[in-house]
């Protein structure tokens, strides 16, 4: 028996974030959420994951946990070229999504999700944590108390996964997948791909795919803190696309954007708003080691003819664990969740704008 207002989850995508982030998340919030049915195209994997969480009900396609009676919500975490199709199908059977970023591949299946939610009532939350960090919150609140803002930076330059994972997880990776399932999600990868934009040029793609992984995070959190951007002054794709710069026009201040991905086990990421006396940073770590704190660093003048340098930690605790707790907030108010499909496809705006001015 669950207590009041606890959400029945099935989890779709057993992979490597899953494991890591959201299973250990989910196991704080007993309260809220109840894991009651999984999915995986590894039954190794599936197996596995479900004999070390206790969970019986286990199915090989997604469209069986979605009809599972004893499911209300579900998180989609399966491979990006599959989320928009998962997420319309939960839409269809009346279940609430939190989606694993990025929410789709292109434009087009961002619109098939939001006019598929319309008036339903089903609530649809894309999962870029960083938003839901306390500091972030802060340094947003901050931010918008400024007299005016002189320029903004948003950086992110970090080691590959693994790099984390491999010394500080256990996790489990099947081996059991056919040639014929691996052949035929790479041909549903590669189609959808031939309709997202710079699909023509290898070094478009890759910086494409890149801003919908790593970089969603990155300009999702600046939309938030700054607006959306009057338009792109200037892109610029470098080492095949895994290397991007560019300058976003606010008018009064320009936000220069630069990201890249590297084989030094580090993560180097942060958002920087300059005003005429302060400057607020986010300072970010890697997600995959849990309970890394995200710190606001503020430096001032102090009106003495001097300046001050706070380094504001407001609180222990892991940024997927709040936006779980957002998305329990949003399902049981019934109000929609700030990283909404509407929200989310600003950011594939904003990747369209990119990719049609990129320098390569």
């Amino acid at each position: 028996m669950g207590t009041p207002h606890q959400l029945r989850l099935g989890i779709i995508g057993l992979g490597e974030v899953t494991q890591v982030m959201h299973l250990p998340s989910l196991a704080q919030l007993p309260r809220e959420f109840r894991i009651t049915a999984l999915c995986d195209l590894s039954r190794e994997v599936l197996d596995a994951v479900g004999d070390r969480e206790g969970v019986k009900e286990r199915f090989l396609d997604y469209r069986e946990l979605i009809e599972h009676k004893e499911v209300d919500a579900v998180l989609v975490a399966n491979p990006n070229h599959y989320h928009a199709p998962t997420t319309l199908a939960a839409i269809r059977a009346g279940k609430h999504v939190l989606i694993e970023k990025p929410m789709c591949v292109h434009l087009r299946e961002a619109d098939a999700i939001i006019e598929a939610r319309k008036g339903t009532g089903i609530i649809v939350q894309v999962g870029t944590m960083r938003r839901y960090a306390p500091a972030f919150l802060e340094a947003c609140r901050l931010v918008k108390e400024m007299e005016s803002i002189r320029l903004a930076r948003v950086h992110g330059l970090i080691g590959k996964n693994p790099l984390f994972t491999g010394n500080t997880s256990r996790v489990f990776r099947g081996s059991d997948l056919s040639q014929a399932v691996l052949a035929e999600s790479n041909r549903v990868r590669d189609e959808l791909m031939k309709e997202a934009p710079g699909a023509d040029s290898p070094t478009l793609r890759m910086a494409f795919n890149l801003l919908r992984g790593l970089s969603s995070h990155d300009l999702s959190a600046m939309r938030e803190m700054l607006g959306m951007p009057k338009r792109v002054l200037s892109a610029t794709a470098r080492q095949g696309g895994l290397y991007m710069s560019a300058v976003f026009d606010y008018g009064d201040f320009v936000c220069q954007f630069e990201t890249g991905v590297d084989d030094i086990p580090r993560f180097d990421a942060h958002l920087e708003v300059y005003g005429g006396e302060q400057v607020i940073r986010v300072q970010y770590d890697t997600p995959y080691v849990r309970n890394l704190p995200i710190q606001l660093l503020v430096t001032e003048a102090n009106g003495k003819g001097g300046l001050s340098r706070r380094s504001i930690h407001p609180s222990w605790g892991d940024p997927f664990v709040e936006e779980w707790k957002a998305f329990h907030a949003a399902v049981v108010d019934g109000r929609d969740s700030k990283c909404s499909p509407e929200d989310s496809r600003k950011d594939f705006e904003l990747f369209d704008q990119m990719i049609a001015v990129m320098d390569h």
